[in-house]
């Protein structure tokens, strides 16, 4: 099992150890959701830089803690390419604003680690097709999250 994270600091905030601990929990989640083979990307952007993208792509002017670009979702018209088993599944991109991360650390009582994990997680599953617009799809995709959160071990302390 092979999961390629191409890691992005764009504000110099975050220690190697931030990015290995959310290496490994991508890798754990990715074996827990059976991706055999993947890769995706993980920038870390100021708050100015995550509200222009949540402007130019969402519509909503203003800030946000994590934004997913998943690479597999079909628009309207367009042809899925079907690769061989030997190429990596390309994922798509997550976008995590390290400000708001720090702010909802704080908020919530737990480390930057934890909430760095958390919303990495979070834009992960999106890449992987969950979702959260009705309360069905939120009820599994948080559940989904928090079970993995919990069997790898990283609690809201």
């Amino acid at each position: 099992m092979t999961l390629l994270i191409d890691f992005s600091d764009e504000t110099a905030v975050l220690k190697q150890e931030d990015t290995e601990l959310i290496h490994q929990l991508l890798t754990f989640a990715a074996e827990k959701e059976d991706i055999q083979n993947g890769e995706c990307s993980i920038t870390f952007v100021t708050n100015e830089r995550i509200q222009e993208i949540n402007r130019d792509y969402r519509k909503k002017d203003q800030p946000t803690d994590v934004i997913s670009f998943a690479m597999e979702e079909s628009g309207e018209g367009e042809i899925n390419i079907i690769g061989g088993e030997e190429l990596p599944r390309v994922l798509g991109d997550i976008i995590i604003s390290v400000q708001v991360a720090q702010e909802q650390a704080e908020d919530y009582g737990h480390s930057f680690s934890r909430e760095l994990g958390f919303l990495a997680l979070h834009g992960f599953l999106h890449l992987l097709g969950y979702d959260h617009m009705k309360e069905a799809d939120e009820a599994v995709m948080f559940g989904r999250q928090n079970a993995i959160l919990e069997d790898f071990g990283l609690k809201r302390s």
